[in-house]
Order: C-alpha cells, then sequence, then structure tokens
C-alpha cells in the first residue's frame, strides 16, 4: 500500500500552478490530449442534461496554493478494471467434481441421470444426454447450443451493435459494451429466463486494481454483474486495513455510476472526503455528453482547471503551451492484458486453486513492474519529498 514512483505518485498541483505554466484554460468537459470533437466539446447544454444529484455541489471546490516554504503534499492515482477470466461455480457452493465440463459437485452427481431442464425431474432419454425425451425440451436444449456455439467475433460485434443502436436513449448505467444473447421461450416462459443445468455457473468477472504506474493493489470477483455495491465492496476489503493509505483518485470505467450509488447510499462515505473518481480516458469519449456527474466530476483530464493534478502543460516547437494527462489511466487494461496469457488454466480451476495462482500472479506481476521502475530510475527521490514539503521553494 506505500509504494510510490514517479508514474503513480506526483506533487499536489493547484490551479494557479497550470495558470502560472501559461495553460490556455477551457471547458471542464474538454479532455487533455484528446482531439474528438465529441470528447473535448462543451456538450452539458444538450437537450435534456441528466442533473448532478442534490447533495453534490454544482462546482468542485478549488485549493489555494501554500505559501512558498510550506508542505504542498502529493497525490497518487490507482486504476480499477473488470476481466471476465471466470472459474466455474457450483450453486450448492461446493467444488465441481470435473472443472474441466463437468456441471455438479460429487454430493449431486446424480442429477446427471435427470433432465436439465428446471423443474423437469424426468430421467434423460439416454446415457449421456442433458434433456429428457420431452419434444419441447430437446428442441430448446438443440437451440441453445446452437447458439453458443457459433457465435463468431463479427456475429458478437453485429449482435452487441443492434443492442446498443436499440438501448440508446434508456437512461444512465450502461457503458461499453454488452452481449445479451436472445433465446426462445419454452412454453409461457422467456428464453433467458429458463432455468436449466447445461453448463455449470461461473463468476461474472475477476476485478483488478493498481497504482498507474502498473504496481497491483488488490483483487476481487464480482460473483454475479459488475454491479456497483460489489465494486465498492471490494474497494473497500482491499483498504479495510490502510484507510490512511486510499488513493487520491481512483481510475475506472464506470466511475460515474460508482460515484452516483456512493453519493445516493450515503453522503458522509469516507470516500467522499479522501477519493476522486474518474473514468479512465479510453472509456470517458463514450460516456454520455448529458450527464451531467461524469462530465464534470469524472473527467479524466479536465481543461478548465478543476483537477490541476490530473494535467501537466507542455511546450511544442512553436512555442504554444498545451495541456497533457497527468497519469496513464490504462495500466488496469495492460495488466488484464498480460493476464490473458493464464486464462486457459484459470478458467477450469476450483475456487481455491483460482485464487492462490491470481493471488500469486499478482505478486510476480508486481515483482516485475517493481524491477521495471528501479531499471528506469523512477523511485521518489529526496528531491520529490522536499518538493512536496516545500523544502526546495517552488512554488
Amino acid at each position: 500500500m506505500s509504494h510510490g514512483c514517479t508514474e503513480c505518485t506526483h506533487v499536489k498541483r493547484y490551479r494557479s500552478d497550470l495558470i502560472q505554466e501559461g495553460a490556455v484554460l477551457g471547458s471542464n468537459t474538454g479532455v487533455a490530449s484528446l482531439t474528438d470533437p465529441e470528447a473535448v466539446g462543451d456538450q452539458t447544454d444538450a437537450a435534456n442534461p441528466e442533473p448532478l444529484p442534490a447533495n453534490l455541489p454544482e462546482f468542485l471546490p478549488q485549493l489555494q496554493a501554500p505559501p512558498a516554504g510550506e508542505p504542498r503534499g502529493y497525490v497518487r492515482l490507482a486504476v480499477m478494471d473488470g476481466k471476465g477470466i471466470k472459474h466455474k461455480a457450483n450453486e450448492c457452493k461446493l467444488p465441481l467434481y470435473n472443472y474441466k465440463n463437468g456441471r455438479f459437485c460429487e454430493a449431486h452427481l446424480d442429477l446427471r441421470e435427470k433432465c436439465g431442464i428446471i423443474p423437469c425431474g424426468l430421467p434423460v432419454r439416454h446415457p449421456g444426454a442433458l434433456t429428457c425425451a420431452t419434444q419441447a425440451h430437446m428442441e430448446w436444449h438443440k437451440q441453445y447450443e446452437n447458439r453458443f456455439t457459433r457465435l463468431t467475433f463479427s456475429g458478437v460485434r453485429r449482435v452487441i451493435r443492434r443492442q446498443q443502436e436499440a438501448s440508446e436513449g434508456s437512461g444512465p448505467g450502461i457503458h461499453g459494451p454488452t452481449l445479451h444473447v436472445q433465446l426462445q421461450s419454452l412454453g409461457d416462459t422467456p428464453g433467458e429466463q429458463v432455468v436449466h443445468t447445461f453448463k455449470a455457473k461461473s463468476i461474472y468477472c475477476l476485478q483488478t486494481v493498481q497504482w498507474a504506474c502498473g504496481v497491483p493493489i488488490g483483487w476481487g470477483k464480482c460473483y454475479r454483474s459488475e454491479s456497483t455495491p460489489h465494486v465498492l465492496q471490494i474497494l473497500n476489503n482491499i483498504w479495510a486495513d490502510y484507510p490512511d493509505f486510499r488513493p487520491s483518485y481512483i481510475a475506472y470505467d464506470n466511475a460515474c455510476d460508482l460515484l452516483r450509488h456512493i453519493v445516493h447510499q450515503n453522503s458522509d462515505d469516507i470516500w467522499l472526503a479522501t477519493t476522486k473518481f474518474i473514468v479512465d480516458a479510453w472509456h470517458y469519449i463514450g460516456h454520455k455528453a448529458t450527464d451531467v456527474l461524469c462530465r464534470t466530476r469524472c473527467n479524466p483530464a479536465p481543461m478548465d482547471g478543476s483537477q490541476p493534478d490530473l494535467v501537466l502543460t507542455m511546450q511544442d516547437a512553436n512555442g504554444e503551451v498545451h495541456q497533457t494527462r497527468a497519469f496513464n489511466t490504462e495500466t488496469a487494461e495492460q495488466f488484464n492484458s498480460w493476464l490473458n496469457g493464464f486464462e486457459s488454466q484459470l478458467r477450469q480451476m476450483s475456487d481455491v486453486n483460482y485464487d492462490f495462482f491470481v493471488h500469486v500472479l499478482m505478486l510476480i506481476y508486481s515483482e516485475n513492474m517493481e524491477a521495471k521502475i528501479r531499471s528506469k530510475e523512477m523511485e521518489l527521490t529526496d528531491e520529490f519529498w522536499d518538493r512536496v514539503g516545500g523544502l526546495d521553494g517552488a512554488a
């Protein structure tokens, strides 16, 4: 928890720093380093904007820079993301008898002889079959297999695109691609509500948290969905014993809904006092322009000086000053990409082996990142801490 390096830990900055550096301040919805008009345009005046929660101030409070010689402080940024690396999970909580392709624990192996449609209960039509001889059950299972074994990458993209077009204007809370496979009804029961045992259930995703430099902090598992209450509980678990080490910022693809959930559930939650939640730059441009909370509270690098810790200035060859993002908010994606190499092994593991293996992978990745930081001389130096303490006389 006490890790720090120049990639994830910066001397605290103030709005006056940007002004002194010659930054041309712009919109609070504009994102530094992005040139897409849809990303940088001030679109909160669009039709039917979604207002801020009543217990959030309209504007972010601005701290005044301390006098020369006084401590400035420092900030750290963590990044969180969900990865669809799963392990099978049996409803009865006992381990599966066969984690490769099994459906039941040892105590419930006799259910293999029963129809997989719940609550039919009839014997399977022959050994190895998954349904009874009821024609409707056989046809539904055949359609289920066809639907899930014939999906191609292009087909998945087409389904996602159509579902996104159909859901436009349906309200906040859905960001990024989703896939809902439609199945035929079974009698009066809609396809997605048919209960069956054709496949062992699995956890929804692995949730990882790391510093902006890539060094892992912790992880958790979402069992049914990547819901905001579950994600918040994972964060609470990770920092339960380290309340003083909470990051100044957490970048997360659904940070706006997470922040909205925290504010609605408990406006005195300690997270609101210690940490600001921002959407990572890649996902931010896909969020709704009408979501005022997202655009004004979760911008990864606002250009109006409201979040000076998230912005640096640089001068181009013509002497013009430009704003650029101060932190890499994509390290969770990079870590998850590394985890892809172990996905096939993890998917076949028991829950105990899965947990142990993920923890070992986190330790290995942490050691690799720490070695990389040392080789690039990115450790925090005495000069850094002098600047934090205001001992260098820097404004």
